[in-house]
């Protein structure tokens, strides 16, 4: 067959394959995707356009991360048994298309087949590929679980930073009267055209890079001078193995949801705040409506470092304290940090970002840890799987993290540019609960009961059929 390379067989690594040469297989991928922080680039185009609201344009994003969390839960058990070549292959074919689509829509003012291509299609593409190099890593890194998915799973974070100013440039290009540098710029609706056409085959291409690199180590195989014994000896470490349909029958895949959901939320709540927020502040102190546009934009940018960096740094940090320490950590020091950002955080401007700083590495970083924490508590055989049935959480705080932070601004009767610091107390506050709820779910995790693992003489490469063990 013509696309048999893609196969699993034909995947396994040879002797002396540098096992370095997986993360940026899986970054090829996961900056591709990771263009999903960048729509803001080209949403009062497309408002424009289509001559409709925010929030009609606003829902594109809102169904692609639905379907990234509904494909990952869906697709996983398709992802570990075909291996991450053939997923990447699909995830880059799903996501060039969801460009594509979306391009004849724009083209044609049907604003369904955006919905449809970017939204839906692009959405499953987002799904797979988030997943699909997460087993691997974990089995090439069986040493540093952390770092492996932290350096791949930062590129998702990081995307938008290549994103957004190549958007820009591109829409200028495309359109003489586009200024990248002014927010309130409009780009004409065939520009938008062409950037979606540009991107589509543009990401397949640099996708299909990772595609070609990524390769999972030979059974048996171990990082040389790697003791497989001292994972007994780390507290929650399991090395035994829970098939994902046994893993969701277990209190800790749904605690260890819950701590995603919240800590998702409430980093949720900060991206959907910071930047008015920002404005808000400058242009009561520099009465300038351009200063605060600015310094929102800048901010923004500095956010998005923020959330890639804490998906590297905090996830690495992670092999040598443990998962479960650095989730108190980002849940606990996250109840602090929002608490006091909603007390006095806007009484200084180096204050409130610092702050937002902060909280936004603990969003990126707990995205970055799951798959590890994943791994310490149901073992290796399919992991990928579970970490596809995880994200859901991700997808119900896509919805709840907007609702409870635009629920109490519209409550407050406030216009926008019009809002203060106390509008915004009340959804501060409220994070700190959410996050107060995701402690609880983290300090209740146990390892997980014998009777949930895979007999000890099934073969690696079987299919579970989901049936617990009785002991």
């Amino acid at each position: 067959m013509a696309l048999s390379f893609l196969d699993r067989e034909h995947t396994v690594a040879p002797p002396g394959y540098s096992r370095w040469l997986i993360p940026p297989a899986a970054l090829a991928v996961h900056l591709c995707i990771g263009q999903a922080y960048a729509t803001s680039v080209y949403k009062n185009s497309l408002v424009e356009h289509f001559d409709t609201s925010n929030t009609a344009i606003g829902i594109i994003f809102s169904i692609a991360i639905v379907m990234l969390g509904v494909s990952a839960a869906v697709m996983g058990t398709w992802v570990e048994r075909v291996g991450p070549r053939m997923a990447m292959f699909a995830s880059a074919c799903f996501w060039a298309s969801g460009f594509l689509v979306g391009a004849i829509g724009i083209a044609t003012e049907q604003l369904w087949l955006v919905y449809l291509g970017y939204g839906f299609i692009g959405g499953i593409g987002l799904g797979i590929g988030y997943i699909s190099p997460v087993s691997t890593l974990i089995k090439w890194f069986p040493d540093r679980p952390g770092l492996a998915t932290g350096m791949a799973i930062m590129g998702f974070g990081g995307g938008a930073l290549v994103a957004s100013p190549l958007s820009g440039q591109l829409l200028s290009r495309y359109d003489g009267g586009f200024d990248p540098t002014e927010p309130g710029s409009i780009a004409a609706g065939s520009a938008v055209v062409l950037l979606f056409v540009t991107l589509g085959i543009g990401y397949f291409l640099f996708m299909l890079l990772g595609v070609f690199t990524v390769k999972v180590p030979a059974e048996g195989w171990t990082p040389e001078g790697f003791d497989p014994s001292t994972v007994q000896r780390k507290t929650l470490v399991t090395t035994a193995n829970v098939s994902a349909s046994n893993a969701i029958k277990t209190p800790q895949f749904w605690l260890l949801w819950t701590v995603l959901l919240c800590n998702v939320t409430a980093g949720i709540g900060i991206l959907e705040q910071a930047s008015p927020m920002i404005q808000d502040f400058f242009r009561d102190a520099e009465g300038n409506s351009a200063v605060a546009a600015a310094a929102a934009g800048g901010f923004v940018g500095l956010l998005s470092i923020a959330n890639m960096a804490g998906r590297f740094i905090w996830s690495s940090t992670s092999d040598y304290t443990g998962r479960k320490p650095i989730y108190m950590l980002y849940l606990g020091v996250g109840m602090a940090m929002y608490f006091c950002l909603a007390s006095f955080g806007t009484s200084s401007t180096l204050l409130f970002v610092l702050l937002a700083v902060v909280i936004l590495t603990f969003y990126g970083g707990g995205f970055a840890t799951v798959p590890a924490y994943l791994r310490d508590l149901f073992g290796t055989f399919q992991v990928g799987a579970i970490h596809g049935r995880l994200l859901t959480a991700w997808s119900l705080a896509g919805i709840a993290g907007p609702l409870i932070i635009n629920g109490f601004l519209d409550a407050s009767g406030g216009e926008p540019g019009t809002l203060t610091a106390g509008d915004y107390r009340p959804a501060l506050f409220t994070m700190v609960g959410v996050l107060a709820v995701g402690f609880v779910a983290n300090l209740l995790i146990r390892p997980v009961a014998s009777r949930f693992h895979e007999p000890e003489s099934d073969e690696p490469a079987r299919e579970s059929v989901g049936v617990a063990r009785e002991d």
